[in-house]
């Protein structure tokens, strides 16, 4: 779970990076603030061996309304709602699942891979259940 979350909130940290002036001290802060939340959010919600259990409680999400934990994180370096809702996508799903995480910007966005473990899944884990994981990502985005 620490390499899924680590990478959530890295890939997170590079958005406001690019569009928010933090010095390395605030953008450090607000990493390690988001990755806590996350770890304490996901830490009975986190099923290796089920990966789509939980799936759409892990989700993070921005929808011109923000992520209460990417605002909690942002609020420890003293960022603004308007300065976050000006350096993230409008549209922002990312979904921090075991062994795989994922985003998607705008509702009719692709689907991107920004990590994949190369752990071997038992065979109920097999391609078909890695295409339902997907489907059900996609229903999950619907339905928000």
């Amino acid at each position: 779970m620490k390499t899924e979350v680590s990478v959530a909130a890295t890939f997170i940290s590079g958005l406001l990076s690019s569009s928010v002036s933090l010095t390395g001290d605030q953008l450090q802060l607000f990493t390690h603030s988001l990755t806590d939340a996350l770890l304490e959010h996901y830490r009975h919600h986190w099923f290796p061996h089920a990966p789509c259990r939980g799936s759409g409680y892990r989700c993070l999400r921005i929808n011109r309304k923000m992520d209460p934990l990417i605002g909690k994180a942002a609020s420890a370096v003293g960022l603004t709602q308007e300065q976050l809702f000006s350096s993230l996508p409008i549209e922002l799903t990312l979904w921090v699942d075991p062994s795989e995480v994922s985003y998607r910007i705008g509702e009719d966005g692709s689907i991107c891979s920004l990590y994949k473990s190369s752990v071997i899944r038992p065979k109920s884990a097999s391609s078909a259940d890695t295409s339902a994981h997907r489907k059900e990502k996609v229903k999950t985005r619907r339905l928000n």
